[in-house]
């Protein structure tokens, strides 16, 4: 649920209340600012009622008593929900405004005012009678559009809601309307408009509902008075037990990572193409045909790593961590020493369920909790798949990338480019320029065999080769040939020339055994 930390204060010195859930904490810098109002809006099904169970059930574990006023579902529903995510409401008033007490004062009342009017007076009397019983310190009030609806005009409910809001105020409660968004009332307005410039804090949650896979819900603070708060959208999930927030990476300004010791991958010659290996604190891309060995290639490093003492995260988008494991195993790379220590670790991904923020906390998870220095994302073809909106890739990508490279992490991203032979071109989005790194993997065809060949194309820091050597994949391991393949030209486009047809050509080195049908990545 979180822990209260009621202590801390905002830029105009109020103190803040835990909202219980540590992402919504983090983006509001510590919680909502206490003895003030705030309005939780958006549409019905985003978890404007989870996120304020929470809030009631965090003040409830901190010794403060919680008032739920709700008019848009019964008590009985409200102690489903709760039930739903394993908890209690002891601690937690629920009043239900009872339409038989409404209706018996309504019929007493001699009155020639308008039934509407009556009726809002009435439901105020007892907001105020019950807060007066139960002196809560934490309200939570739902919906606001009922007194939209009452109010009948935009100045009586703006009226209505400036007097309520000194009520709670003067009592020292921190209270939080739930408001639909966007609904429109006999105001036609959405209701929750009045609340922007009266209320402290002003949360907005959304879902949207992709052609195939699991509903995307993701939250953005409209204001917080005072606090210079995290902006922009998060991501978030309803779970068993409650919402799990992702708040967006920040950019760290000034944060440099200046160590940039080298990982090698074992393989003398391919650490030679990148001049001495890959550093930590950058990223390298892999890119290259389906089955031209990426993926084997940054299992090598990781691995490296692994067994070098850095800790390593591989996250799998496209396979599951068994077939991963058998295919590494197949050519040589005993990935299981170094899961069985802890030091390597695979985690797989599901593109249609998880959202860029939920994988960039992840992310971070391994960094800092796991203290990974070396990250392999597989494929980014993948997480391309788990954006939804495209656009937006190039700066999210940057955003983590910056963490990354801050963290003094090697950043290994996988590329599946279009076609067989070709150049090809990466999907959707040129991701290159992020790279501090890239190594091009190819096909090629000579003696009537399909080959690979692998070049560093990119390297920002220090020299590498301009070469092309051959890579070998298969089940005696991986090796790169000890000479570049100076006797073609045209390789990378799929079809090469002997640029002295009389003279011939031989490989390196023999094709290790079963190495034409050898295993890629």
């Amino acid at each position: 649920m979180g822990v209260d930390r009621s202590d801390q204060t905002t830029a105009l010195g109020q103190e803040q209340a835990a909202s219980g859930i540590e992402g919504l904490d983090s983006i509001l810098r510590g919680g909502f600012s206490r003895e003030e109002m705030h309005l939780i809006q958006g549409t019905s099904g985003t978890g404007k009622t989870t996120l304020a169970l929470q809030f009631l059930l965090a003040g409830a574990a901190a010794g403060e008593s919680g008032l739920y006023i709700t008019l848009a579902q019964s008590k009985r529903g409200l102690e489903a929900i709760a039930r739903s995510h394993g908890w209690s409401l002891e601690g937690v008033t629920v009043h239900d405004p009872s339409p038989d007490d409404m209706a018996e004062h309504l019929v007493s009342d001699q009155t020639v005012l308008r039934t509407a009017d009556v009726e809002l007076g009435e439901l105020t009397r007892q907001l105020r009678d019950v807060i007066e019983q139960t002196q809560p310190r934490r309200v939570v009030f739902d919906s606001v559009g009922v007194i939209g609806l009452l109010a009948g005009s935009p100045s009586r409910y703006h009226r209505e809601i400036v007097v309520l809001r000194q009520f709670l105020v003067d009592r020292g409660c921190t209270a939080l309307f739930l408001g639909e968004w966007p609904t429109e009332t006999a105001l036609k307005r959405p209701v929750s408009s009045e609340f922007h410039s009266l209320a402290g804090s002003v949360v907005q949650m959304e879902h949207t509902a992709p052609d195939y896979g699991e509903v995307r819900r993701r939250l953005r603070v409209i204001k917080v008075r005072g606090v210079a708060f995290r902006g922009g959208y998060h991501d978030f999930r309803i779970r068993t037990g409650g919402l799990e927030i992702y708040p967006r990476q920040e950019v760290r300004h000034g944060e440099t990572y200046g160590d940039f010791r080298h990982i090698r991958s074992g393989i003398e010659s391919l650490d030679q193409l990148l001049g001495g290996g890959l550093e930590q604190g950058t990223a390298c891309l892999f890119i290259g045909p389906s089955g031209s060995g990426k993926s084997t290639l940054a299992a090598l490093y990781a691995t490296a790593a692994a067994q070098g003492g850095d800790a390593a995260t591989i996250f799998l988008f496209e396979e599951r961590p068994e077939t991963f494991k058998a295919r590494s195993t197949g050519v040589g790379i005993d990935l299981q020493p170094q899961l069985d220590s802890g030091r390597l670790t695979l985690v797989q991904l599901d593109s249609t369920d998880i959202s860029p923020g939920e994988f960039a906390h992840r992310v971070r998870a391994a960094v800092d909790g796991a203290h990974a220095r070396v990250i392999v994302i597989d494929s980014l073809t993948g997480y391309f798949n788990a954006m939804g909106n495209i656009s937006s890739l190039s700066v999210q990508m940057h955003e983590m990338l910056n963490y990354l490279s801050g963290s003094g992490v090697l950043t290994l991203l996988v590329v599946t480019q279009e076609g067989f032979m070709s150049v090809g071109e990466v999907p959707n989005v040129d991701v290159s320029y992020l790279s501090d790194s890239i190594l091009a993997l190819r096909f090629f065809e000579a003696e009537g065999r399909i080959r690979r060949c692998v070049a560093a194309i990119k390297k920002r820091r220090g020299e590498h080769e301009t070469t092309l050597r051959e890579l070998f994949i298969g089940p005696e391991g991986v090796s790169v040939g000890e000479a570049p393949l100076r006797q073609f030209h045209h390789i990378l486009s799929g079809i090469p020339e002997l640029i002295d047809p009389g003279q011939g050509w031989r490989s390196s080195q023999d094709v290790p055994r079963g190495g034409e049908g050898g295993r890629g990545g």
